[in-house]
């Protein structure tokens, strides 16, 4: 039975029973309004919200790795059609109403530009940041950066300030210095800090696990501020290992002061990681290399982390676990192939990963993130539409989806 309610002018359905104005499914469905499906789901493993893009997702009782598989059943016998209407046209949200802060949802505001917002400019940053000012004129109001380092913090307000498009000065978004206390202040953090970077040329097999323990101790701290500004905007991690630093973000900003979970902080798909752009860019590159391989350009998809665990599919409708092995070997070593020319390999991931990744997010494109699935952050092609996170869903063999939740377990056991 569907139960429709009422509440602050938002037109709710749920299966469950609740206290809100009860109402009559006629005055709901002539609605031209978004409409609202709340659960009841427990918020360590769930999302506070996001898009419905198929009617599946709301008979789910616990969240997964099976977000990316699409589910092939006719609803018509369970939900209306004028719902399932809604639905195709992107109007219905799930809300999980065991989160405190449920009702944030409904302030969320659609700017054309955005405001971005970018902590520390070591490599990864000031390239990211270059990107974003030349890629982001239709998309981007302003950029405020802040490094600890105050030489650095002024280079970069000096350099990117003086990029200009000839006859058109004032194209690019102005880049700005901020304090400290002012990072929240905006529509998308950028967590681009990092420490303890392994040296070219060490003998470390993953570069992105050796930075585990020192930056999840600065992402604690960036993830505590978040939940005291009561940020609200999307709290984007660029730093490695991402993945694992998106949990980590996610549980610290969700403790009170008693270090006990009260879900004050962020909402875990206000999180998403990004580092599996550069993932895919990397299996293209290995992918044109090769007639057998080639097809990944236009039928391919990358899964899992930013690193260990990650898959690469040669093609969805035209699996051949050979040739994604091949090209899941070659996308996991092509750093250490820049490394071993003397290099850090941080220009593909800044861009691919970064720039052009949060731009795509901005516009509401498809991109490469990772969001959260049941307890961990699990990337895969993914999109925001009117704030809300969509993830593919795809019919894809058994053998591909075996080893996409292999690395999802692997996942869950990190952290």
């Amino acid at each position: 039975m569907i139960n429709y309610y009422k509440y602050k002018e938002n037109y709710f359905f749920s299966f469950q029973e609740y206290s809100f104005e009860k109402i009559h499914e006629e005055e709901i469905k002539n609605s031209k309004e978004k409409l609202y499906f709340l659960n009841k789901l427990d918020p360590i493993e769930s999302r506070r919200n996001y898009l419905i893009n198929h009617p599946a997702l709301l008979f789910i009782d616990k969240e997964g790795v099976e977000l990316l598989l699409l589910e092939r059943k006719d609803y018509l016998n369970f939900i209306p059609t004028w719902i399932i209407d809604k639905i195709n046209r992107n109007l219905v949200v799930s809300l999980n109403t065991y989160y405190p802060n449920w009702e944030d949802v409904f302030n969320q505001k659609n700017n054309k530009k955005w405001k971005i917002n970018l902590l520390a400019l070591g490599d990864v940053g000031s390239t990211l940041l270059i990107g974003l000012r030349l890629l982001g004129e239709d998309c981007i109001d302003k950029i405020g950066i802040y490094d600890r380092n105050p030489n650095r913090l002024k280079r970069w307000e000096y350099e990117l300030n003086q990029i200009r498009k000839p006859f058109d000065e004032e194209a690019f978004p102005p880049v700005y210095p901020l304090d400290k206390d002012e990072l929240f202040d905006c529509d998308i953090f950028l967590f681009c800090a990092s420490k303890g970077i392994p040296p070219v040329g060490s003998n470390i097999d993953d570069v992105r696990m050796a930075q585990f323990e020192s930056n999840s101790e600065i992402i604690k701290e960036y993830a505590v501020m978040a939940r005291n500004k009561k940020f609200k905007g999307i709290f984007a991690v660029v730093s490695d290992p991402v993945d694992l630093l998106c949990k980590v973000a996610f549980l610290e900003s969700n403790k009170n002061e008693k270090n006990k979970y009260d879900f004050l902080g962020l909402a875990s798909n206000q999180i998403i990681g990004y580092g599996l752009g550069v993932m895919n860019g990397r299996a293209s590159f290995y992918a044109e290399k090769s007639n057998s391989t080639i097809p990944y350009l236009n039928e391919g998809r990358v899964f899992g982390p930013h690193g260990e665990g990650l898959i690469v599919a040669n093609s969805i409708d035209n699996y051949n676990e050979k040739l994604s092995e091949y090209l899941t070997y070659k996308t996991l070593n092509a750093n250490k192939d820049v490394r071993n020319l003397g290099f850090k390999p941080y220009v593909a991931p800044s861009l691919s990963s970064g720039a052009l990744s949060i731009i795509a997010t901005i516009k509401g494109k498809w991109f490469y993130g990772s969001t959260y699935m049941g307890g961990v952050y699990m990337g895969s092609k993914c999109r925001l539409v009117g704030h809300q996170i969509e993830v593919e869903q795809l019919d894809m063999p058994s053998k591909l989806f075996d080893k996409i939740k292999q690395t999802y377990e692997m996942l869950v056991n990190i952290i």
